[in-house]
């Protein structure tokens, strides 16, 4: 059997490189030739063996799961065959198939993450390098914008702020999703749903870690998407990446640790909400490989937040030998902070696991459905290691008695019902497109623009020849009526000019427009280009 369904797929063709699923980080290049159906039901073992598809996971329609792996439906249906004759899973109808077998329990860990050791000194830029960083919450919330626009000045606290109500033709800001794509009518069906399975004690208020029903929801679509084992009891529901870090560092100030290295170049977004709750925030070169390990140990910084699987804003993935780097480092001490912000969203390079999957005791995962449905939503979660889970829960309580519930448990069981993935498919075909057309129209209208970062995320990174200041390009670009974020703003240390470029809410047309008009700004400045 075995051999007749895998001769199928390998009759029809050889695997397309890159071929590989988000579900439980399926790579065909790691199957036998000859052997992918067995390759397929052992990886589902493990996964039912070790809890990442606990009792009633629902597991991909075969001919979903073929497609994302670039296989026949055969070898798919083959693999369950096999599991369902061992009782591990089952077919239930319009209802999909089952994972019928109970997990093994993952054992608590007994390590201790944060010695009582005082900080060590560490290395921050200059003066004039960080003057961009508030020096507290209280300076950060009362700024005033910046007159004149986004780009007229140094980028004050309320910039992103600004740069959203600056009128303009086109929107190219990163990092956000095809808002027009929210699955509005799945989400009145799980709302209502919802809502006609309420009893009124229901209404009161709830856990402030977060609704139960989501933190098991969220658990599951980790185990399946991301390869991360994680007990519900273990996640903490927050309002956003935004809060997570906000309640973090304090939540690490009294653990003596008061610096947070970040990626250089690296979100602003992020360095701000870590220097608004008073983190020092030395910068870590990124290379072609992700974060230099080497310069991250001699910041003499205990903790550091990553964008492993996709880094912002150069795209980069952590490599295997960083990765290792890195686990190295966390042992000895250290913590990460994984901001795993838009991982799902792939188009050629086979998923890339979640670096907590390899060390789950030295990692604080962030997540959150903004890049999945919808920024508006505000829902996020924490999966912190062991010793940090009560102190964070204990924040979240006090910072705000927890989020809405009722959001809560309609995105629980838009995950429980599949409606998540579909929705996850769906985007990344549209997303897919609309980076194909950014790509082809920077071709066309700036030929000199060197592209970073196009194999997944929601953004393009383009960086320019000549030298000149990337933030009077984007004051032109807005001139002409089009939105987007300097390279600089993203930066401390010295680097060519850029632009950093969304093209997940803009339709293809529109891309192709608005490029062009980009192309005119670009023809005020220095360097190669078309005229």
């Amino acid at each position: 059997m075995e051999r007749s369904k895998d001769g199928e797929e390998e009759r029809a063709g050889a695997r397309p490189a890159g071929s590989g699923a988000d579900f439980l980080q399926l790579d065909t290049a790691e199957a036998p030739r000859g052997g992918l159906a067995g390759w397929l039901a052992g990886r589902l073992r493990a996964a039912i063996a070790d809890g990442r598809l606990p009792t009633g996971s629902r597991l991909p329609p075969t001919r979903t799961l073929a497609a994302e792996l670039g296989v026949s439906r055969g070898v798919v249906t083959e693999a369950y065959r096999r599991l369902s004759e061992g009782g591990q899973i089952s077919g239930r109808g319009r209802n999909g198939t089952v994972v019928t077998a109970a997990p093994a329990l993952v054992p608590p860990s007994s390590a201790a993450l944060f010695a009582p050791v005082s900080e060590p000194a560490v290395s921050e830029p200059s003066s004039s390098e960080s003057s961009d960083e508030p020096p507290t919450r209280a300076s950060a919330l009362s700024a005033a914008p910046t007159p004149g626009g986004p780009f007229s000045a140094a980028p004050g606290a309320d910039v992103f702020a600004e740069l959203r109500a600056a009128p303009a033709r086109y929107d190219l800001t990163p990092g956000v999703p095809s808002l027009s794509a929210f699955p509005r009518a799945a989400w009145l069906r799980a709302e209502r749903a919802v809502l006609d399975g309420l009893s009124a004690a229901d209404l009161g208020y709830g856990d402030p870690a977060g609704a139960p029903a989501l933190r098991r929801a969220v658990a599951g679509w980790l185990a399946r998407n991301r390869g991360i084992r994680a007990d519900p009891g273990e996640v903490v529901i927050v309002a956003g990446v935004s809060q997570a870090l906000s309640m973090l560092v304090p939540v690490l100030a009294e653990r003596g640790i008061g610096a947070v290295a970040v990626e250089e170049p690296g979100s602003m977004g992020v360095r701000r909400h870590l220097a608004g709750r008073g983190a020092a925030t030395p910068p870590v070169p990124v290379d072609e490989h992700g974060i230099r390990v080497g310069e991250l140990r001699a910041t003499g910084a205990r903790a550091v937040v990553l964008t492993p699987a996709h880094q912002f804003p150069t795209g980069v993935v952590l490599g295997g030998e960083r990765r290792r780097e890195l686990a190295e480092w966390a042992r000895a001490g250290g913590l990460v902070v994984e901001d795993d912000y838009d991982a799902e969203h792939r188009y050629d390079r086979p998923p890339v696991a979640a670096f907590r999957s390899l060390l789950p005791d030295r990692v604080c995962y962030l997540g959150s459905v903004s890049k999945l449905l919808a920024p508006a939503l505000r829902t996020g979660w924490i999966v912190p290691p062991p010793e940090l889970r009560g102190p964070l829960a204990a924040a979240k309580r006090d910072d705000d008695l927890g989020n809405a519930v009722l959001p809560q448990l309609v995105l629980a069981r838009l995950m429980d019902s599949g409606d998540m993935e579909r929705h996850l498919r769906f985007l990344r075909r549209r997303h897919r497109r609309r980076r194909d057309a950014m790509i082809g129209a920077l071709a066309a209208g700036l030929p000199d623009a060197r592209v970073h970062g196009a194999a997944a995320g929601l953004h393009l990174t383009v960086t320019f020849g000549g030298d000149f200041d990337d933030t009077a390009l984007a004051a032109a670009a807005l001139a002409e009526g089009v939105k987007t974020q300097p390279l600089s703003w993203h930066r401390r240390l010295p680097g060519p000019p850029g632009l950093v470029l969304g093209y997940a809410a803009c339709s293809p047309g529109a891309i192709a427009d608005a490029v062009a008009l980009l192309a005119r700004a670009r023809r005020g400045f220095p360097g190669p280009h078309r005229r």
